[in-house]
C-alpha cells in the first residue's frame, strides 16, 4: 500500500527513571522505578503523524529482542507501516532518559541497531505515491544525505530535523523543503534565526518549547505561539511530535505555517502525559481542543 508519508530515522526502547534532581559529575542519585516506553526520534515522528491520520511508513532498524518487538507492537497499533523497520543482529538502540519533576529531560542514546540503516534501504524504496520525507538523526548520516538526496529527485517535498546538530552538504541544504531545529541547535548553525535560509533550505522551523516556534520564510520570520496546558508532566519527545504532526499536514498539502499551527497544538497536548509515543494525542484530541 502506497504511503503519503515516509519517516526515515532511529526506534530505540525508552528507559525512563524519575529523579528529584540530575547527578554532578561523580555523584550517585536515586531514583524511580525505571519505565519502559517505546521511542527513538524517527518512531516517535512516525507514530506522531499516524495518530493524527497520516499514511505513513517508517524506515528504520531494530534488533531481534523484546525492546524491537516492543516497538514494532506500537508503531503497528499506531497505525505506522513497519514493514519497512528490518531486523538488525544489533541489539535495539536504546535511550537512558532521566526526567525531573519539572518535567524536563536529560537523555543518553546507544544507537544499536539504528546505526546499520544504510544507504541501500533508501535504494530499496520506491516513492512512487510519497508526497514528503521526513528524516530525523540518530541513524548514519550519510544515510540521511542520501534519502534526501534520492526523494528531492523524485520531486518529493523533504524535512529535515536536525537533532543533534550535524554537518551537512551545502548541497543537501539546497534540497530541503523545511529544516526543524530548535533554538539551541539553530544557535549553532547561524547567530540569527532569520539567516537559516542562507543555508539552503526553503523554509526554516525554529522549535521554542512551551513559547511555540518560529517559522523562517523568505519573506521574514512568523512566529506561532503554542497553546498553555493545565500541567507538564514530561517534554520527552515533544519535538518529535512537532514533527510528525507537521510532516503529516504537510502531506495532506498544508501550507508551512498552517501546519505549524496545528503541529504546536499536538506538541502541547503530549507533555501532559508520561512518555513519547504513549503521550501523542489522536486527531479528535486535536479537534476537542481547538472546539474548546
Amino acid at each position: 500500500m502506497t504511503k503519503t508519508l515516509l519517516v526515515l530515522g532511529s526506534a530505540n526502547a525508552d528507559l525512563v527513571v524519575e529523579v528529584g534532581r540530575r547527578p554532578a559529575g561523580g555523584e550517585t542519585v536515586l531514583g524511580g522505578d525505571t519505565v519502559v516506553l517505546p521511542g527513538g526520534k524517527g518512531a516517535n515522528t512516525a507514530v506522531a503523524a499516524a495518530r493524527v491520520g497520516a499514511s505513513v511508513a517508517l524506515v528504520g532498524a531494530v534488533g531481534n529482542d523484546g525492546y524491537g518487538s516492543l516497538l514494532r507492537e506500537s508503531l503497528e497499533s499506531s497505525g505506522v507501516d513497519s514493514s519497512l523497520v528490518r531486523t538488525s543482529e544489533r541489539p535495539t538502540g536504546i535511550a537512558y532518559i532521566t526526567v525531573t519533576p519539572d518535567g524536563e529531560n536529560s537523555i543518553v542514546v546507544s544507537p544499536g541497531a539504528n546505526a546499520d540503516v544504510s544507504p541501500s534501504d533508501v535504494d530499496a524504496l520506491s516513492f512512487d505515491g510519497v508526497s514528503v520525507l521526513t528524516c530525523s538523526l540518530e541513524v548514519p548520516l550519510e544515510t540521511v544525505i542520501h534519502a534526501i538526496d534520492v526523494a528531492a529527485d523524485a520531486g518529493v517535498r523533504t524535512v529535515l530535523n536536525l537533532s543533534p546538530v550535524a554537518e551537512l552538504p551545502a548541497e543537501t541544504f539546497k534540497q530541503l523543503d523545511t529544516l526543524i531545529v530548535n533554538e539551541h541547535e539553530a544557535a549553532q548553525l547561524v547567530s540569527d534565526w532569520r539567516h537559516l535560509l542562507r543555508l539552503g533550505p526553503k523554509t526554516a522551523i525554529v522549535t521554542l518549547g512551551s513559547r511555540g516556534v518560529a517559522v523562517v520564510l523568505p519573506a521574514g520570520v512568523e512566529e506561532v505561539p503554542s497553546i498553555e496546558v493545565d500541567e507538564v508532566v514530561d517534554t520527552t519527545g515533544a519535538g518529535d511530535a512537532f514533527a510528525g504532526a507537521f510532516s503529516a499536514r504537510l502531506a495532506e498539502g498544508d501550507r508551512v505555517v498552517v501546519a505549524a499551527e496545528y503541529a504546536v497544538k499536538v506538541a502541547a497536548l503530549s507533555v501532559t502525559k508520561a512518555g513519547a509515543q504513549p503521550s501523542y494525542p489522536t486527531a479528535a484530541e486535536v479537534s476537542s481542543l481547538a472546539a474548546g
